[in-house]
């Protein structure tokens, strides 16, 4: 049997490369996983080698001590891997298959399931809806930083690519299916963004980065990308964005610069909860900063795009409120406009297909336009700790070196 390697949470600010056991097509006990989920039997299930799998904002808020995520998780909900075996369950994904994990884990059989609702699966998390590999509060299925990772309902959850040489020319680009292509592009389409729009997205993380490319794909007009970090915006504007830099003063007044008026027809909030202030405040959090930016500056009948995540239990939130989620939002004056949201997590199967299809067919390089810099999984405690330091990348682990480029 292989051996197995992965990257774990020890605490705030510490994550190590520990020793674990060789994927079986069961669901065993270990930090994080739900009583309930226990021993649960996976025939449906499949063991992959992990060929590519992603550092992602999400799991720097599990690593900064922002939840209650406890210590040994192994981390890692972005994977790209190979099938090494199958359950007697799996009639149509076979050994060898090259494909991409969606970040949510859905059963393909309960009603959100059939309704493409898939970040809201009812069967594979007990403690609530939609589930995650390696994320807190996600049921404890493991995280696929690592060498090997157990998928279930294989047959439903895996994207395979139509030819695995042609996979392994792109795979800095396909990895991005798992998550961050799928959840920008759900960000804009949700905002509403088509042909000449205009579209403010709040962030320049590799999410925001992602948003800003999918608007592009969409047909926007002008896309403009706010954030604090120089870097950030300046790979913004290395694709055709304008950009913002909120720590010289209120979002509006720089889109007045630019489109001529204060406001855009769409916006994506790329941030999430671990927010900061515009302008002078900058340096400081404000958790709802950017949802009250974002109703300020969209037009009347517009929507708002949530990808950024938002969590029920932070233990370094600013107050008592936002320890539990709890903002301070304008929520009148998105009333007053008749804005839309959308929050929650992608449903990354919605998307994932199409936005293969534009990558093995040169239509967009969305590996550039986030930064995609690969590392060995010995070198995962290194870039999380750049990464969390606002460099302009995006950490790809490479744990077999399929791609030639890791250390």
């Amino acid at each position: 049997m292989a051996n197995n390697r992965g990257v774990t949470y020890q605490g705030p600010g510490k994550v190590e490369v520990t020793d674990l056991d060789y994927p079986g097509l069961v669901l065993r006990d270990g930090p994080g996983v739900h009583p309930d989920n226990v021993g649960r039997e996976c025939p449906h299930g499949v063991v992959l080698k992990v060929l590519t799998t992603n550092i992602c904002g999400s799991d720097q808020h599990m690593v900064r001590g922002r939840t209650t995520a406890p210590e040994g998780l192994v981390l890692g909900h972005e994977i790209l891997g190979e099938v090494v075996e199958t359950g007697p369950g799996v009639e149509f994904i076979k050994v060898g298959d090259v494909c991409s994990v969606p970040f949510n884990i859905s059963c393909g059989r309960c009603r959100n399931c059939k309704e493409g609702k898939t970040g809201i699966c009812l069967n594979v998390n007990p403690d609530r809806p939609g589930s995650a590999y390696g994320y807190v509060d996600m049921g404890g299925w493991q995280g696929g930083q690592a060498e090997y990772v157990m998928v279930p309902y294989a047959d439903w959850n895996l994207l395979p690519f139509p030819d695995r040489d042609q996979a392994l020319e792109k795979i800095l680009d396909l990895t991005m299916l798992s998550d961050i292509f799928p959840t920008g592009y759900h960000g804009a389409y949700t905002a509403g963004v088509t042909t000449g729009s205009t579209v403010y997205i709040a962030g320049a993380g590799p999410v925001g980065l992602a948003a800003a490319v999918s608007a592009q794909l969409l047909g926007a007009a002008v896309v403009i990308v706010g954030d604090l970090n120089e870097e950030r915006l300046a790979r913004a504007r290395s694709f055709g964005c304008e950009t913002v830099d909120v720590s010289k003063g209120d979002p509006k007044d720089q889109i007045a610069q630019i489109l001529g008026v204060p406001e855009v027809d769409a916006a994506v909030d790329a941030v999430g909860f671990e927010a900061r202030g515009h302008g002078a405040g900058a340096a400081k959090e404000a958790p709802a900063t950017v949802l009250n930016s974002l109703m300020e500056v969209t037009a009347a009948g517009g929507s708002i795009g949530i990808p950024g995540l938002y969590v029920t239990g932070d233990p370094g939130g600013i107050d008592e409120a936002a320890k539990v989620g709890a903002l301070s939002l304008s929520l009148g004056t998105g009333w007053a406009k008749s804005i839309s949201f959308t929050t929650g997590q992608c449903p990354v199967m919605r998307y994932n297909r199409q936005l293969m299809m534009a990558i093995l067919h040169d239509r967009v390089q969305i590996a550039d336009a986030v930064g995609a810099t690969v590392i060995s999984l010995d070198e995962a405690p290194t870039g999380y700790a750049e990464f969390d330091s606002g460099v302009a990348k995006k950490y790809v682990i490479d744990p077999h070196n399929v791609t030639g480029k890791a250390a």
